[in-house]
């Protein structure tokens, strides 16, 4: 099993970014992926979570009306498009996996980070103000 995160780097504040994780390994609707952020010094956040078999989308307030989260079954990637970038957005980005059968993503939570099967490694993500 492998998610491989990509696409961050250094932007200034109101410029954009899309993130995309590639998924190997499993089966993509078996598993529902979420992006987690991390800042140095802060707890680990979670940003965003797809499940993409029964269409279940959640936002963290941080993310909302900025970032949108998108997957792809024939790609096998769960992208996340990130606009209005800020500096308080500056951290490693993860992605991450878990058995959607756990129900874990919902409209109105993320998935806990406790409860994750399978991280990727991060991808950083500078916003300079």
């Amino acid at each position: 099993v492998q998610l491989q995160a990509s696409g961050g780097g250094l932007v200034q504040a109101g410029g954009s970014l899309r993130l995309s994780c590639a998924v190997s390994g499993f089966s993509f609707d078996d598993y529902s992926i979420a992006w987690f952020r991390q800042a140095p010094g802060m707890e680990r956040e979670g940003v965003s979570c797809v499940n993409s078999r029964d269409g279940i989308i959640y936002y963290a307030d941080s993310a909302k009306d900025r970032f949108t989260i998108s997957s792809d079954k024939v790609k096998k990637t769960v992208d996340l498009q990130m606009k209005s970038l800020k500096p308080e957005d500056t951290a490693m980005y993860y992605c991450a996996a878990t058995r959607v059968t756990w129900g874990l993503c919902r409209s109105d939570r993320n998935i806990p980070h406790y409860a994750i099967d399978y991280w990727g490694k991060g991808t950083q993500v500078t916003v300079s103000s």
